[in-house]
Order: C-alpha cells, then sequence, then structure tokens
C-alpha cells in the first residue's frame, strides 16, 4: 500500500469527516473509480450507515453489474442493485445535449424513493473537482436533489481520486474512465436498447480481439461506427486483415458503416459539436 502526499492525506481525512457528518449516506455507485473511492470513505466513516447503491438498465456495459458487486464486497460496504427507467422517457431517448440530466434525475428520484427503505439520509455522489467547468447536466439534476459531492467538498482532483483508490489497494485506481454506453450514440440520434446493446458488443470485441483498454465505439447517425483508439493504436488496427475482420464482425452487429477515427481517442468527444451556449457547466 502507498502512502498517500500529506496534502492529499489530508484531503482524506477532510472526505471522511464530511461522510462522517452526512449521518446515513447512499453513494450512487457505478464502479469507476471515483464513486468507488467515495464508497470506501463513505465505509470508513460511516460503517453500516452506508450502502452503494449500483442502477442497472440497458445503458449499463455488459460485466460493470459483476464489477460493482464485487467491489462493494471488496470494501465492506452495504450493496443493492436498482432497476432504472430513463430508457422510458421520452426526454431522454430523443438525445439532446442535456440528456444527462433526465438520466441522473431518473436515478435520484429512485434513490430519493428508497432512503427509507436503505436505512439513510443523504445522497453522495462521486463527482470530483475536474468535473467543473466541463458540461455536466448531471450536475443540475443533482443540486435539485440536493445529492452532495464529496469529492468536491474536499477539493479533490481526478488524479487525487486515483491516488487515493491506489492508497487504498482499489483495483479500480487505473481504470478508464467509462461513462454509460448511452453517452456513445450521436446527439439527435435516439438512444435504444438495440443501439447500446450493439455499442457494448462491438467495444467487448476490440477490447478482446486487440487488447485495447481505452477506446470508444461512436454510433454516429445512419449506423456509423467511429472507432476511438489512442494513436498510437491506430496503425494494428489499419493493417488489412485487422482492419477487415473489424469490419465484417460490426456490420454483422449491425453497423452499416465502419470507421476508425485518426484523431485517436478523445474522452467527451461528441460534444465537440455542441454550440458553445448550449454547454451546461459547473462553475461552483
Amino acid at each position: 500500500m502507498e502512502e498517500p502526499t500529506t496534502e492529499l492525506t489530508e484531503k482524506r481525512d477532510r472526505l471522511i469527516d464530511i461522510l462522517a457528518d452526512c449521518g446515513k449516506v447512499a453513494v450512487a455507485f457505478s464502479a469507476g473509480v471515483d464513486s468507488t473511492v467515495v464508497a470506501k470513505a463513505a465505509q470508513l466513516a460511516c460503517g453500516e450507515n452506508a450502502i452503494a447503491v449500483t442502477a442497472v438498465s440497458p445503458s449499463l456495459a455488459e460485466g460493470e453489474r459483476e464489477a460493482s458487486s464485487h467491489l462493494a464486497g471488496l470494501i465492506g460496504i452495504r450493496h443493492r442493485f436498482i432497476t432504472t427507467e430513463e430508457f422510458g422517457d421520452d426526454n431522454y431517448t430523443r438525445n439532446a445535449s442535456n440528456r444527462c440530466y433526465f438520466c441522473k434525475s431518473e436515478l435520484y428520484e429512485q434513490l430519493e424513493r428508497r432512503l427509507h427503505e436503505f436505512d439513510c439520509d443523504v445522497i453522495v455522489n462521486g463527482a470530483n473537482t475536474d468535473d467543473r467547468g466541463d458540461h455536466r447536466p448531471g450536475m443540475t439534476a443533482a443540486h435539485e436533489h440536493r445529492v452532495r459531492s464529496p469529492l468536491m467538498e474536499a477539493n479533490i482532483s481526478k488524479r487525487e481520486v486515483r491516488e487515493l483508490a491506489r492508497s487504498w489497494d482499489l483495483p479500480v485506481w487505473d481504470k478508464p474512465a467509462s461513462p454509460c454506453l448511452s453517452s456513445r450514440v450521436a446527439y439527435g440520434v435516439s438512444v435504444t436498447p438495440e443501439r447500446v446493446a450493439r455499442i457494448d458488443a462491438a467495444e467487448r470485441f476490440l477490447r478482446d480481439q486487440f487488447g485495447l483498454r481505452e477506446l470508444r465505439v461512436r454510433h454516429e447517425a445512419n449506423d456509423l461506427a467511429r472507432i476511438e483508439v489512442p494513436s498510437e493504436a491506430i496503425p494494428a488496427l489499419l493493417k488489412p486483415d485487422a482492419s477487415q475482420q473489424i469490419s465484417k464482425q460490426l456490420h454483422a452487429l449491425g453497423f452499416k458503416y465502419v470507421t476508425i477515427d485518426l484523431d485517436g481517442f478523445r474522452s467527451g468527444s461528441m460534444n465537440d459539436v455542441l454550440p458553445i451556449e448550449s454547454l451546461q457547466t459547473i462553475r461552483r
């Protein structure tokens, strides 16, 4: 176990104090590094008065449900699954730039209704200071539902989240960011269970076949797949045998056109097409 710096130790202690002051907490737990660190801190701060809650819907990638269960067991925190119904909301499926707002509203409403069942008082999420100034309509939903962001309150950045996870021997400390599958669908293209399942299958194929960790299969209009991988991985995918194999597999999954983005992997690249005035950012 690697000890954090003095500054990060102070922030870690502040994080635990914030959660202890919350009393009984429900952690919105996706099994990503941010919510895993919050869950670990909540367990240390609150013990049996903390619970990690994972939302299950078609936008959850295969294997993430099992990963969340494993991580919760490793941490020693109570864990529950809930089913969210964002795909039944036209505001969500029409996939405007504020789609995430409706997803998070559904999640937090479901959690609010279950607070008594979970014997909890406060909902917390995994937003960190790097989320400020980014396009995060889901944070608007968090504010509306009085969800607290203890990593932000403790002034902890994404880099520091990973350092904390490593110091706690959490296996996700270097896990690539893994936003929901719906985030791969181009704005204006309807989000459907079929499309997100197609994306999930395509990404699993690319990971398994080519050993990729960071990648996105972006679902553009007209059933076009735009594959983003780190720049150094592009040459291997462009080799004739590899490109033919990729094209054949993704066509079989239902994509009509298959492309590799020569600009490489960029987290949040779907936001590049949005006009600046439509971006919702966190400025506090």
